[in-house]
């Protein structure tokens, strides 16, 4: 009877945290302090989970830098006011975010600017 019991109480207890506990990768590689901003034209869009991907070629100093900008999965993009064909390959873009501190052309997005001046946040804490 004991062991059923605990075991009652432990159900709950995951129950009760669960909404709050979220499994999901840490944001440290991530420079949050400095945003940085990225002008490209988009190679690719990937609507996945956990998160949507979108590449950009970034012209830089007469050569090109591949940048993969990250942002929240499609559906909450989709709540968030995005649509599947917001950003297709061939569109210029600009992503400001933070930058990964390892200095790689990575981003993690707050927001894109579109050529149309659309402005679409790329997570909820973004604040927007």
């Amino acid at each position: 009877m004991k062991r059923g019991a605990a075991g009652v109480w432990l159900t709950l207890a995951a129950m009760a945290l669960g909404p709050s506990v979220r499994a999901h990768h840490s944001v440290l590689s991530f420079d949050g302090a400095t945003p940085a901003t990225v002008t490209g034209k988009v190679t690719r869009v990937l609507w996945q989970n956990p998160h949507t991907y979108i590449y950009l070629d970034v012209e830089r100093d007469g050569g090109v830098e591949r940048w993969a900008v990250e942002a929240d999965p499609p559906e909450v993009l989709r709540r968030r006011g995005w649509s599947k064909n917001a950003i297709a390959p061939g569109d210029t873009i600009t992503s400001t975010g933070a930058r990964a501190r390892d200095g790689r052309p990575l981003m993690r997005c707050a927001f894109i600017v579109l050529d149309s001046g659309a402005r679409l946040p790329c997570f909820a804490e973004s604040g927007n």
